[in-house]
């Protein structure tokens, strides 16, 4: 009887035991998505557009910006090309900080961070919220809102 116990009480605290894979799962899943955000502020700053877009889901990235949605992956880097141009000056420099990831489940995720965008002219700071979603092995992002506004300048 009492190893009948003693075999009830260990098979019961290992139900109550998380196992290690999931939590390496959710810090290996975390780091992916924060390294998909790094490789976007690498080709942004290098005025790598389609580099950076390579952290959207293509076709059908849902992309709202400005009060606007954007007509997905190409229409959004459409909107990039034209709006931010090319050159250092009036692409800028663009910095992803204060990531904050949450893992939904073993295909998608949310990452809340702000970012901000040095130019000499109409410099930006904001937030974005993004979920993320695991397809063919990849995190990539599914749907982006940004809330952006004007850094006041230093005059």
């Amino acid at each position: 009887m009492k190893a009948l116990i003693l075999s009830l009480a260990i098979a019961l605290s290992l139900v109550f035991i998380p196992p290690a894979k999931a939590q390496t799962s959710t810090d290996t899943d975390t780091q992916a998505i924060l390294t998909v955000i790094a490789d976007m502020e690498m080709a942004w700053n290098k005025g790598d557009f389609k580099g950076y877009m390579a952290g959207f889901k293509n076709p059908d990235v849902v992309f709202v910006s400005g009060g606007r949605f954007q007509s997905d992956w190409q229409g959004t880097l459409d909107h990039y090309v034209r709006d931010y141009g090319t050159s250092p000056e009036t692409r800028g420099t663009l910095h992803f900080y204060d990531m904050k990831v949450e893992i939904l489940g073993p295909d998608s995720a949310q990452l809340i961070g702000r970012f901000h965008l040095e130019r000499p002219q109409h410099a930006l700071e904001g937030i974005n919220t993004r979920l993320f979603r695991k397809v063919d092995g990849h995190w990539v992002i599914a749907l982006n809102h940004v809330s952006a506004y004007d850094v006041p300048s230093a005059n």
